[in-house]
């Protein structure tokens, strides 16, 4: 249990869920950074209400046990979610280094997807035998 692939896993694993409950927590508390935020990129300030909902529903997804399918999708969320955020600065105009930190969230969630010991993973697709024709 503890090589240096399962390490690195629930390493960023952790790191991810941490991040991810922590804007979770911003976006449901309508810190007013945040607020003012979602104002800037010119989004209405209920799309918190929703992004923090979905952020919060993923770190669960990602943390509880089995569930594989559930798992893919929450990765596929925050990837959405946070290069759309990046996006959404760089179109509002915002630097590139004021911007990063989605993408960073992003190359995080994208390792520890990577990572992810056989257990967290879907099953393998069954691999079906090309059908022969009946020999008469």
């Amino acid at each position: 249990m503890s090589n240096p692939r399962n390490i690195g896993y629930w390493a960023t694993t952790g790191l991810l869920s941490f991040a991810m409950l922590g804007t979770a927590f911003g976006k449901l508390s309508q810190a007013p950074e945040l607020v003012a935020n979602v104002d800037h990129l010119g989004y209405p300030t209920y799309i918190l209400t929703i992004l923090g909902v979905w952020a919060a529903l993923a770190v669960v997804a990602l943390l509880a046990p089995g569930f594989a399918r559930v798992k893919e999708w929450a990765y596929a969320g925050i990837v959405f979610q946070m290069t759309g955020a990046f996006a959404s600065h760089i179109a509002a105009g915002d630097p590139v280094g004021q911007s990063i930190a989605p993408l960073i969230l992003t190359a995080i969630a994208i390792a520890s997807w990577t990572l992810r010991p056989e257990s967290r993973r879907l099953p393998a697709p069954a691999v079906v035998p090309a059908l022969q024709p009946a020999h008469a």
